[in-house]
């Protein structure tokens, strides 16, 4: 049976506290663990000595140790005592200790069973250790009792002061707040164990912020302990806040926090004007919400409960200034609302007041919360330009109103004190044609043009003044000039009528609907009158009806019309118009005699230009313009033919020009004897012949070409094979040309073997030339030779 001791001597007790023991009887079938009893397994049952199995009494029972932490000794800490009744004190026991800091936090003697602990032990972080005991029989190993579990609980001692851990703190509580308001709540913790003794229990108190705040000694709650504090006089305040273990008696510890309280802002200071009376000065010619000058009101309070807002509430120049808020610097900013003139009124008087427009109930007894200040305003005098009365005109004149009338008097004054004398003249900008003259003294506006209401109708001018003795003082006024109609333009054709009748009209027929326009625009409106001229009044042909809507229609007046008669009628025809005096002009309406079909439709009509009836279909017009389309077509494929024929092949003429072959053995052709071959033949010699031009004194070398050459020698298309084919056709063909119709002119000129052949250097000698060398020439130049009497080398003639 496992029985623990501790030793009994005074130091041990006082030192080291005292161990919890059990004491008590129980059976040894059913041995101890932890103070609980617990049935053996079969296996365990079979390990124990025999005598264990039988039945015997034990003395007492344990189950857990208490130590003290932060033991700071030299020698290891004993802890308490392993005992074995099997021990018999001859060291045949062998005691093993194992668990949670078996062997580093805790060791065993395993002979007296001892148990020390050799590290210093915390509380806060290890608070106890559950280990297992084992009694061996130190010579064969075999276990003596059932391994048993037991506790080593760690007793806490006051080693840990308390901790603000959301420290430090920042609040703020409103000013003039009561006393016992709330600003914040602070919490201390202290690790040490809160179920053993007062280690862990914490009291609050205030070091510093007294007597403005107060602190809960339970819960750390802070409230204001002074009344009326004034933020305008302290606003900031550093209040230190101290927790103390122990219940707060003496040896406990204790832990501080700061906590930085500040005083919120109410509104309990009405605004107030620094100075109760402002002058200020403005220029009669300060232009509408133009600025003035600047009003304050401090205010102590700030943010929202010093905001402010400025109006005028007494004074003389209500109408004429106004009075803003300029919300970023709480400033009334004064302006002008009309416009100011020194000549009417040299000064004002306004009362301005300034309100917060944010209220606290609480404080409305620290109030009035408004003040009010007096501004004096001088408005300073300038030269000003002449203004002119009124400031705008508006004239209307007839079109034809005689040139220097005049149409209106402009006026203006200075409406300075000095009132000096004014300069009238006409921006020439405004008016660009100069239809108007302004007389310089008296302003009288006169026409100095004439007037056209159908060309402009509008005049709009502008009028200059300027003061006699200030050049740059000028003022202007817009004069609106409205051209009046009168009836100056006689009616006419709207457009030029031309229009047909058909040979089998019928009388009474309408061919023609005449409309007119007139350029005037009277007031009733435009009415024209139509009517046959007077040489056409007893018209035999037409008629003429006027439908009294400004529209007339040309009837037939008989029937029977025919071209070869007389294929155009010119019919004038006389417009009036409702105007005073009455104008009236004669138009001519054109009427050509044409064939119609049955329906009417137009099938020909004379040769001269006319109008297509309006009845002509549109298939009609897709036909003829097809028709064109397709001629068209034609000729530009006509003559996209003629050009191939005349330019069948496309030759570099720059590259061959030295290649045409030009015949010489020609007399009497006049121009054609420089007619030379294209030298396309030569590379197409087949195709040459279609479209060789023929000429009159000689068959087409080409063709005889064709006749003559056979087949082989045609076959290479080149200059080579054509030669060759020219010598054939000479040798075969007796009456053939002369072969030196093929003029070579590379052998020709200076350089060459013959040199020139030209007669053109013959007068330049007295002696006959010799011409003997020609026989070396060859047979070739066997003719020539002869022709120049050169003799061979045998003195006979060649």
């Amino acid at each position: 049976m496992w029985t623990s001791g501790r030793m009994s001597n005074a130091k041990n007790l006082f030192g080291l506290g005292v161990s919890l023991y059990f004491w008590g009887l129980m059976d040894l079938t059913t041995p101890v663990l932890s103070g609980s009893a617990r049935p053996l397994t079969e296996g365990q049952e079979d390990n124990l000595p025999d005598k264990l199995h039988q039945r015997m009494k034990r003395s007492w029972v344990w189950n857990q140790f208490f130590v003290l932490e932060e033991y700071t000794g030299t020698d290891p800490l004993y802890v308490g005592k392993l005992h074995s009744d099997m021990d018999r004190g001859d060291g045949s026991i062998k005691y093993i200790l194992s668990g949670e800091g078996a062997g580093i936090v805790f060791t065993i003697d395993d002979t007296t069973g001892d148990i020390h602990a050799i590290q210093r032990l915390d509380r806060e972080e290890r608070s106890q250790y559950t280990l297992r005991a084992q009694a061996l029989d130190r010579r064969t190993g075999r276990p003596m009792e059932p391994e048993s579990e037991f506790i080593i609980k760690i007793q806490d001692i006051n080693d840990n002061e308390p901790k603000f851990l959301d420290g430090p703190y920042v609040a703020s509580v409103p000013e003039m707040s009561p006393v016992g308001t709330s600003v914040i709540q602070v919490t201390a913790t202290d690790a040490d164990d809160p179920t053993y003794g007062n280690s862990a229990r914490v009291v609050y108190s205030i070091l510093q912020g007294q007597p403005y705040f107060s602190v809960d000694s339970r819960t750390g709650l802070i409230r204001t302990a002074l009344m009326n504090m004034d933020r305008e006089a302290k606003e900031y305040y550093e209040v230190i806040i101290q927790a103390k273990d122990m219940g707060g008696q003496l040896g406990g510890l204790a832990g501080t926090t700061t906590v930085n309280i500040t005083l919120s802002d109410v509104n309990d200071n009405p605004p107030r004007f620094p100075q109760k009376h402002y002058q200020m000065t403005v220029l009669e010619s300060a232009p509408i919400s133009s600025t003035v000058g600047r009003v304050v009101a401090k205010d102590l309070d700030e943010g929202i409960n010093a905001e402010m807002k400025y109006s005028l509430v007494d004074g003389d120049g209500l109408d004429v200034f106004d009075i803003n808020t300029d919300p970023n610097y709480q400033v009334g900013i004064i302006t002008v609302r009309k416009p100011l003139s020194f000549e009417s009124k040299k000064s004002y008087t306004l009362k301005v007041e300034g309100a917060n427009p944010h209220l606290e109930m609480r404080f409305l007894n620290l109030g009035p919360f408004r003040d009010t200040t007096t501004v004096h305003i001088s408005v300073e005098d300038v030269d000003e330009p002449p203004v002119f009365e009124p400031s705008i005109y508006f004239v209307e004149v007839p079109e034809d109103v005689e040139i220097g009338t005049t149409i209106q008097i402009i006026s203006a004054k200075d409406p300075d004190v000095t009132n000096n004398s004014i300069r009238y003249s006409i921006d020439r900008s405004s008016d660009p044609g100069r239809f108007f003259y302004v007389d310089i003294t008296s302003g009288a506006l006169m026409t100095a043009r004439p007037l056209d209401r159908e060309d402009i109708s509008w005049h709009n001018i502008t009028v200059l003044a300027t003061e006699l003795n200030n050049p740059s003082q000028v003022g202007s006024v817009s004069v609106t000039v409205k051209v009046l109609d009168v009836n100056d333009n006689a009616p006419e054709f709207a457009r030029f009528y031309e229009t047909f009748v058909c040979e089998n009209a019928k009388a009474g027929q309408l061919i023609q609907t005449v409309s007119a326009i007139d350029r005037d625009d009277p007031q009733e409106g435009q009415h024209f009158y139509y009517s046959l001229a007077p040489e056409a009044a007893n018209n035999p042909n037409f008629t003429l009806r006027d439908n009294q809507d400004n529209t007339a229609w040309i009837l037939t007046r008989r029937s029977g019309f025919r071209q070869h008669e007389q294929n155009t009628f010119y019919l004038p025809i006389l417009i009036s118009d409702n105007g005073r005096p009455v104008l009236s002009s004669t138009g001519t309406l054109t009427v050509h005699v044409c064939s119609c079909d049955e329906e009417g439709m137009v099938m020909s009509c004379n040769a001269e230009a006319y109008v297509l009836p309006v009845s002509l279909s549109r298939g009609a017009l897709i036909a003829i313009l097809a028709c064109i389309f397709v001629l068209l077509v034609l000729v530009l494929l006509i003559l996209s033919m003629r050009r191939q024929r005349k330019q069948p092949y496309i030759i570099d003429e720059e590259e061959n020009i030295h290649e045409n072959i030009v015949r010489y053995d020609d007399e009497g052709g006049g121009e054609e004897d420089t007619e030379a071959f294209d030298i396309a033949a030569m590379w197409n010699p087949r195709e040459a012949q279609l479209v060789v031009k023929n000429r009159q004194d000689m068959l087409p070398e080409i063709e005889s070409l064709s006749r003559y050459v056979p087949q082989a020698c045609v076959m290479d298309n080149n200059v080579h094979n054509y030669v060759l084919a020219k010598l054939y056709e000479a040798d075969m063909d007796l009456w053939a040309p002369p072969f030196d119709s093929l003029q070579t002119y590379m052998f020709e000129g200076n350089g060459s073997v013959a040199e020139s052949l030209s007669s053109l250097q013959s007068v330049t000698t007295d002696s006959d030339q010799s011409y003997d060398y020609l026989t070396d020439w060859g047979p070739r130049f066997k003719k020539l030779a002869e022709m120049y009497g050169a003799t061979d080398s045998s003195g006979a003639l060649w």
